[in-house]
């Protein structure tokens, strides 16, 4: 589809809007309306008053909408803002009559629907009013609605429990057995790369301590670590014993409150590491069978069956582990509602403490990059989340945190859902950006978070596993400007 801007360069957010609405186009922007599917959107000024109009036409047929632009007593980045939200409500008004139904999330394009009620609470409006603007100006389906006023509660009680020098750390372990098809994180097979692990964990060790001597110096502290990957559990029992020695041995780690590790993919795991990781301090353990039957398994390219997701459970329980978080995702090739169904009701047979639902997202640096299979997959996928979100609540699950992604099967969502009093603290506070978080290793991005205003600053650690260990001398740099430099 081609596209024109008239009176605005809010390119980003005419972009964004077209591909949430229509995920298998291809954007071209002109100077000049031209025959074919084309899409217009205006920004014009009349008496002081700003509109952002748009012109959809598709296949011959023609829609618009326009919408009012309130500026009065705004800041510059509140009115761009306004501006650019008035821009996207414009374009989604003139493209949904050409859709055989409304996306369930409306309008709203960004990754973080909780943080956009939250703030509504925060500058005032009750819990109603907020669900009220969710639903009314972005079209937010009730259902999603509720998904996310129950997601920002959440985190407004979780934002209680953070003082001003509170922290977390995320540690990076870009290593797995074999890549998924769908994956798209920095991440190495260890077929490729294992001869680097070893360099890698030695850099990695070495940034630890470099890390914990600026955050003493700084005056913070560590609430919670999450070590994530690729599959840390890759890593041998020893090389986790060292790792984890690293941690404890640099940082203060008496205000702990939650220590997860992503264990992962269950070819990975062992009773020998649980035991390394239970005596580590670590409580919180992920394994995830992403479906619990075995052809969409090989399909996907993991190399385990349903049966060793089993057995990694029971290892880890009576490795002595009472907060065990299980990842599905709804939209896999292979897959289908009832099988997807059965992947949910084994998981709520085993009661693990959080359930994470997500939904197949096609991205860039994956195998898999068919964003016209994805968006097919409306109504299948639309039926696996419809079993989940019911079944789950009825096995006493409640969601506590969500986030979207670009390309996601039918436009949908991931959701975190837990047994009361079981909510990943990590999750909520790094998704919801309720405090700085510091990224050790390959990949890893720091962010300090000014809890006074929002205002984020980012500091990124090179991305690859060799860039990462070739730049071993200056891994501190980043962290240290976001801990010292002045807001």
């Amino acid at each position: 589809m081609k596209y024109i801007l008239e009176g605005h360069e809010m390119k980003h957010a005419a972009e964004e809007m077209l591909l949430h609405l229509l995920p298998t186009e291809t954007l071209t922007r002109v100077e000049t309306e031209q025959d074919g599917d084309i899409c217009i959107s205006a920004l014009t000024e009349q008496d002081g008053c700003l509109c952002a109009a748009a012109r959809v036409t598709i296949g011959g047929e023609t829609h618009a909408g326009s919408i009012p632009v309130l500026t009065e007593g705004l800041d510059e980045l509140s009115r761009k803002r306004a501006v650019s939200t008035a821009v996207k409500t414009s374009i989604y008004d003139a493209v949904v009559p050409f859709l055989e139904e409304p996306p369930v999330w409306g309008s709203l394009t960004g990754v973080r629907p909780a943080k956009l009620a939250r703030g509504l609470v925060e500058r005032g409006k009750t819990r109603g009013e907020a669900a009220e603007i969710l639903r009314s100006s972005f079209h937010v389906s009730p259902e999603r609605t509720a998904l996310t006023i129950r997601a920002a509660a959440t985190a407004m009680e979780l934002d209680q429990e953070i003082g001003p020098d509170d922290i977390s750390l995320y540690v990076g372990i870009p290593f797995c057995p074999s890549r998924c098809y769908y994956c798209s994180f920095v991440s190495s097979t260890t077929a490729q790369s294992g001869a680097l692990i070893e360099p890698y964990l030695e850099t990695l060790c070495g940034e630890i301590r470099e890390t914990a001597a600026l955050v003493r110096q700084a005056g913070k502290r560590v609430q919670s670590i999450y070590i994530g990957g690729g599959t840390p559990t890759t890593l041998s029992a020893e090389q986790l014993e060292r790792l984890t020695a690293a941690l404890a041995d640099s940082f203060d780690l008496s205000a702990l409150r939650e220590y997860t590790v992503e264990a992962g993919r269950p070819d990975t795991i062992t009773p020998e590491k649980l035991r390394v990781l239970k005596n580590a301090g670590v409580g919180r353990v992920s394994i995830n069978p992403q479906s619990m039957e075995d052809s969409v398994l090989a399909a996907i390219g993991r190399k385990h069956a349903a049966a060793d997701v089993l057995r990694a459970f029971d290892e880890a329980r009576q490795a002595g582990f009472r907060e065990i978080n299980m990842d599905v995702i709804a939209g896999l090739t292979g897959d289908t509602p009832e099988t997807f169904a059965h992947t949910i009701d084994t998981l709520i047979g085993l009661a693990p403490e959080n359930i994470t639902v997500h939904t197949l997202a096609i991205k860039r640096g994956a195998d898999l990059t068919d964003k016209a299979a994805a968006a097919a997959q409306h109504e299948t996928v639309s039926r696996m989340l419809d079993y989940a979100y019911h079944a789950l609540p009825q096995a006493g699950y409640g969601p506590y945190y969500l986030y979207r992604q670009k390309f996601m099967a039918g436009g949908y969502e991931n959701v975190g859902w837990c047994r009361p009093g079981t909510e990943c603290f990590y999750n909520v506070t790094m998704m919801e950006e309720l405090q700085t978080i510091l990224s050790l290793g390959a990949g890893g991005v720091s962010k300090r978070v000014d809890r006074d205003t929002g205002w984020i600053e980012r500091a990124n650690n090179p991305k690859y596993p060799l860039e990462y260990i070739r730049a071993a001398d200056r891994l501190a740099n980043g962290k240290k400007k976001l801990l010292f430099s002045k807001k």
